[in-house]
């Protein structure tokens, strides 16, 4: 069975993911540590959790949701995965960085660009990759249908979608992508966030006015 563990990080309230499995292995998602105390909460978690961090993935890298990677990196010496089409975003970050005032150390290290169907797997555990541009040019959810839940990144909020108006972003792709290929899914699955709460396809279907027709 998967446990998933979230911390909302950095100024932009941003959701940090560690799933783990029964035998300790675990995945970060995300890491949006932005100063030292964040960065602690997430390192003491995984000590007092007795973790073996495997893998770390991003769904996508607009800098609210790499702040912590070369800590991650640092500290259990992974590598940042994330779909090829974002290695632009990641290299215009730090730029980003400090337009909005928040200054961060960049990872430059070795990444794996990941393709549009390639699968994750944590222990036994085999996550489906949903390629899902329109927020970024290169935006990967993950989804694992045995527990049906859905790490959705910022394509998908409560009642809400992601923004489509920074560099690569295209929101007719986005709402086309949210429609054929979330919507697909089981009702019942549950959308973890980049930010805010978790809600379900059904619920998103049904009451996300930003989609347009209703599904149900």
């Amino acid at each position: 069975m998967l446990h998933i563990k979230s911390f909302v990080f950095s100024p932009f309230a941003e959701n940090t993911y560690i799933i783990y499995d029964d035998a300790k292995n675990a995945m970060i998602i995300d890491p949006g540590c932005y100063d030292t105390d964040e960065k602690d909460k997430l390192s003491t978690f995984i000590k007092e959790m007795d973790l073996k961090p495997q893998m770390l993935l991003n769904t996508h890298c607009h800098l609210d949701h790499i702040f912590g990677n070369k800590y991650v990196t640092d500290t259990y010496h992974l590598i940042p995965h994330f779909h090829a089409n974002e290695k632009m975003v990641m290299d215009l970050a730090p730029a980003a960085g400090l337009m909005y005032g928040v200054p961060f150390d960049q990872y430059t290290g070795q990444v794996h660009l990941m393709k549009d169907d390639e699968t994750v797997q944590l222990g036994d555990a085999v996550f489906e990759t949903l390629y899902v541009p329109g927020h970024s040019p290169g935006h990967l959810c993950f989804y694992y249908a045995p527990q049906s839940f859905l790490i959705a990144g910022d394509t998908l909020f409560h009642r809400s979608i992601g923004r489509t108006d920074l560099p690569g972003g295209d929101h007719q792709q986005l709402l086309s992508n949210i429609r054929t290929k979330l919507f697909a899914l089981p009702g019942d699955t549950v959308v973890h966030s980049g930010h805010g709460p978790v809600t379900t396809i059904a619920e998103e279907k049904a009451e996300n006015p930003f989609v347009g027709a209703s599904f149900t």
